[in-house]
């Protein structure tokens, strides 16, 4: 019997499970056999051990021998605030962040975005790159990606931060873990100031990442970096 740390992602983690299509591919390309076990998790912080009991071309039959919760996510949900970028920087940054522990992904039109809006295509290609990358760094959580609304659409929250470049507050003097944490981050452009008032009063903090302008791709894995600088 053969023990693969690869994981697998299921819907829910019942008893026995029934797997088709990329999943059960997967496992063939891994040359899974009868009486294998692997790793599953789906999507919502649990995870299990289970065994193949039955695999053909197309179907496989899984039996759960434990269930546990994963301990890699962060102390409260992450979300994250972002806006548009073109090209493939929006999928980098879903890619890394998720590594980072964001557990959702808002994105955002704002007035300097280098994309006016997202096409339902893209969008699906940002959520299976979540789900990859969540697969990648062990994680049990699959961050959500939510459709672009405005910054006037987006709601006011208890504790939120906004990378900022003219001010002198950071992250570490400022977080708790009392709360759902937002971050959010502007496009190439940066935020206006209009958009920096709007963000404040919908309780967004602006804090620096420091004295160097970064790229807009750059910010959110920052942002990120800072916190797991805190130990978490």
């Amino acid at each position: 019997m053969k023990t693969f740390e690869k994981r697998f992602k299921v819907e829910t983690l019942s008893d026995t499970i029934e797997l088709s299509g990329p999943e059960v591919q997967h496992m063939r390309v891994l040359r899974l056999k009868n009486g294998d076990e692997v790793h599953l998790f789906d999507g919502s912080g649990w995870e299990a051990r289970a065994r193949i009991e039955e695999m053909d071309t197309f179907t496989a039959t899984l039996v759960v021998l434990e269930k546990f919760q994963n301990d890699l996510e962060l102390p409260k949900p992450i979300t994250l605030a972002l806006a548009l970028l073109k090209g493939d920087k929006l999928a980098d940054v879903v890619r890394a962040c998720t590594e980072l522990g964001v557990s959702r992904f808002q994105l955002l039109k704002t007035q300097y975005a280098d994309v006016p809006d997202l096409g339902d295509n893209k969008l699906v290609r940002l959520k299976r790159i979540a789900e990859e990358a969540s697969k990648q760094s062990r994680r049990a959580v699959v961050p959500e990606v939510l459709s672009p609304i405005t910054l006037k659409q987006l709601p006011s929250v208890t504790k939120g931060f906004v990378a900022h470049p003219h001010t002198q507050s950071t992250l570490l003097e400022h977080l708790t873990w009392d709360s759902e944490v937002w971050f959010a981050t502007g496009p190439e452009g940066g935020f206006s100031a209009a958009e920096i008032e709007l963000l404040q009063h919908k309780n967004f903090l602006p804090i620096t990442l420091g004295k160097r302008i970064l790229r807009a791709e750059t910010a959110p894995i920052a942002l990120l970096g800072a916190l797991a600088s805190t130990g978490v």
